[in-house]
């Protein structure tokens, strides 16, 4: 309270000033409208002038449920110390998590799809509420309907780019849809300047500053959330074993450090995270790199995993079986000169047989142990800004879907740069898509150089 009183003597202050400035006038009406001025001149909304303005505490706004746990289960657990309790909640609902992620990879592509686009609603919704409730703009339907109209709008144009990259060959025999297909951009384009141009309008005096500030809000959490779902999905389309190690190793992670951590933990790891340990972090890392090695030898010996899904001409549906790539067919390594004089003195061999993809693994593996918890590390900096333990309370033990997905859309990133930087061809299946969009008179040119180049090499017979 004393506290305000020196601010308001401040201002009072300042508003003397001023007025010995004026031609002498000194009515006790005119300092108080001096006053008044200088008071409105640093509030943005009507908010501030309520005497909310001031350090953010959301932790009272945001439903956070790290510790929330079903009523049985808490009367079962209720004589355990706090420590063990939430340790038995974890666990409990991370088997339970595990499990629903068994059933979905056994639903296929279409269920995976599904199932991350459920995810980035969720986890958007749960970004933009912390914004609503930091800018405390009320009163403003039009503009809450915005962030969700700006999300409908993105992923029109992300999922379209996936259909149209993958399911083209088919869409192109469909004469309705290849016009959406053909301008699927000026679509896109379109409709998001009817959104920015519904922004503008809906500006409301004494609300600019955070009106725009949660404008911005809105665009970052479209990067962060939208983006990394699409990432996901390429990843599906070019085989499930690029969605299931990676998603598996940041599990791994997860659950291994906090394992460690838990029995073994003595040495603060961050300060942005208290409870991460060192011991969590090279434990979890060790885990980790072990893991995806197994696995990934287990997965390569499979084609529903490692073929990518493609559209079928025979079939006439989408497929994935297909004939295993050489980074899913067994090679013979030689191992390095410093074993190969050890293993000849017993006799061993100096050879091993191993799936490309399991070498791939590890750069996988090291990323998801040592730059993926980053992921984690941002997320805890974002809750302690704003004050708040959980970003929502859907997971007991866990807080809400960001909470559990922070990293993992780290990872889809690196699995995306990775494979379009050391795996990625084009398929013919991709460049057929392409040609499609050619003019019927550009695509028989084509054809004929095509045909001319392979005559040429020998590979194709000339016609009499």
């Amino acid at each position: 309270m004393s506290e305000n009183l020196r601010k308001r003597s401040g201002v009072a202050g300042d508003a003397e000033n001023v007025q010995e400035k004026t031609d002498g006038a000194d009515t006790h009406s005119d300092k108080e409208n001096i006053q008044s001025n200088l008071r409105d001149s640093e509030i943005d909304s009507e908010d501030d002038k309520n005497g909310r303005k001031g350090s953010i505490d959301l932790s009272s706004n945001i439903p956070t449920g790290t510790n929330k746990a079903p009523f049985m289960l808490e009367m079962l657990l209720q004589d355990l110390p706090d420590k063990w309790r939430n340790w038995v909640v974890r666990g409990i609902f991370s088997f339970l998590m595990l499990t629903f992620f068994l059933v979905v990879i056994y639903g296929g592509p279409l269920a995976l799809m599904i199932t991350t686009l459920v995810v980035q609603v969720k986890c958007f919704q749960e970004i933009i509420n912390i914004g609503y409730s930091v800018y405390r703009i009320h009163g403003l339907p039009w503009f809450r309907s915005l962030s969700w109209y700006f999300l409908i709008t993105s992923n029109y144009f992300f999922y379209g780019e996936s259909l149209v990259e993958y399911f083209g060959v088919v869409i192109n025999r469909t004469d309705f849809l290849r016009g959406i297909v053909t301008y699927h951009r000026f679509i896109s384009f379109c409709l998001y300047c009817g959104g920015f141009v519904l922004f503008v309008l809906s500006l409301v005096k004494k609300y600019y500053m955070k009106q725009f500030s949660l404008f911005a809000w809105t665009h970052v959490a479209l990067l962060i959330v939208v983006t990394q779902s699409y990432l996901i999905i390429k990843n599906i389309f070019e085989g499930l074993i690029w969605f299931i190690v990676p998603v598996s190793m940041i599990i791994c992670n997860d659950i291994m450090a906090y394992v460690f951590g838990f029995f073994f933990g003595k040495t603060p790891l961050i300060k942005l995270s208290p409870k991460k340990t060192w011991e969590g972090f090279i434990g979890g890392g060790f885990s980790t790199v072990i893991f995806g090695f197994m696995m990934s030898y287990i997965m390569c010996q499979y084609p529903y995993f490692v073929c990518p899904i493609e559209y079928s001409e025979a079939l006439g549906r989408m497929t994935m079986e297909c004939e295993p790539s050489i980074l899913f067919r067994p090679t013979m390594y030689e191992l390095p000169g410093f074993l190969c004089g050890l293993l000849n003195t017993f006799g061993l061999p100096t050879t091993v047989s191993l799936y490309p993809f399991m070498l791939h693994s590890l750069s996988l593996s090291l990323f998801s142990s040592v730059i993926g918890p980053f992921g984690g590390f941002f997320a805890s900096g974002f809750k302690r800004a704003f004050k708040i333990k959980d970003f929502g309370d859907v997971i007991p033990g866990h807080g809400g879907i960001m909470d559990r997905f922070d990293c993992q859309f780290l990872m889809a990133t690196f699995v995306n740069v990775y494979i379009s930087s050391f795996i990625q061809t084009d398929s013919p299946q991709k460049l057929l898509t392409q040609v499609l969009y050619l003019k019927p008179e550009q695509q028989l040119q084509l054809f004929h150089m095509l045909k001319d180049t392979l005559e040429n090499r020998n590979i194709l017979v000339p016609s009499v």
